[in-house]
């Protein structure tokens, strides 16, 4: 594997760093190989901003999408997201590494799927002989794989599909489905790993010997079974055919083909 590792974490001495290292020696010593995009440690910007696009008349309004299509088709992007960009082209696998602060990711990490995926790079294609965008599951980074790896305060059963925070997967599914999914990677099972605030040396090893053996395993891994935009599961409107919704008629669980695996151990 070749392997862009994304972390967002302010501290190399927590839970969240010993993993990393862990997982990163852990790939070395298998013979994959891996760059880091360590954050925090970059200082990454994670506003976007009409700088990130070169020239811009501060008279017109900034239309995210086509300045950043512009910009990327005349090389005018702004030289830290060029660099992550050609991170993301070597690599065929991205691991996003981040705890979990109000069910969602740290806004370093969400800017920089907001600055890097953009028009042009990470989605904007069409099919020219039916005129559909090439999204949720087609894209332009088709053929890559995607895993997050997570760690939370909360114990593993209250993330779990009657637990009080909510599904993991439902929790995820913005940057599973409409990130990775939308630009076209596979998507492999999340890693949870609970109880980060309470973690025992016994709890650690358990979790590093479970991120080896995801590692290790990863290329072979089933991916999360999201349908796929154009292969006739959604009309023309994008919404789900009814002959295909599942017992649960709304939210995240309709966008499978089968139940997901639990996220939690």
């Amino acid at each position: 594997m070749k392997v862009l590792w994304l972390f967002a974490h302010p501290d190399h001495r927590s839970l969240s760093g010993s993993l990393k290292a862990e997982g990163l020696r852990t790939l070395e010593a298998h013979g994959h190989q891996h760059r880091v995009s360590d954050l925090y440690a970059m200082k990454w910007n994670p506003l976007v901003d009409a700088a990130d696009y070169g020239t811009h008349d501060p008279a017109d309004r900034l239309h995210i999408a086509d300045a950043s299509e512009r910009a990327h088709a005349a090389g005018r992007l702004s030289p830290d997201i060029v660099a992550e960009q050609e991170k993301v082209t070597w690599a065929d696998t991205l691991v996003v590494q981040f705890p979990l602060w109000w069910y969602g990711m740290p806004a370093i990490l969400k800017g920089w799927f907001d600055r890097v995926f953009i028009k042009g790079f990470a989605f904007g294609l069409t099919d020219p002989a039916t005129g559909r965008s090439r999204r949720y599951g087609d894209g332009p980074l088709t053929g890559k794989r995607a895993m997050v790896v997570v760690t939370a305060g909360a114990r593993a059963a209250t993330l779990g599909p009657r637990g009080v925070s909510g599904d993991l997967n439902d929790l995820l599914f913005p940057l599973q489905h409409g990130t990775f999914w939308y630009t076209g990677m596979s998507v492999a099972p999340p890693l949870l790993i609970p109880s980060a605030d309470r973690t025992t040396p016994d709890a650690y090893e358990t979790a590093a010997t479970r991120l080896r053996d995801r590692l290790l395993t990863l290329p072979t891994t089933d991916p999360l079974p999201f349908r796929h935009q154009n292969t006739g599961d959604y009309d023309d409107d994008l919404l789900l055919h009814p002959h295909l919704t599942p017992a649960a008629p709304t939210g995240p669980v309709a966008h499978y083909t089968a139940p997901p695996p639990p996220a939690h151990p």
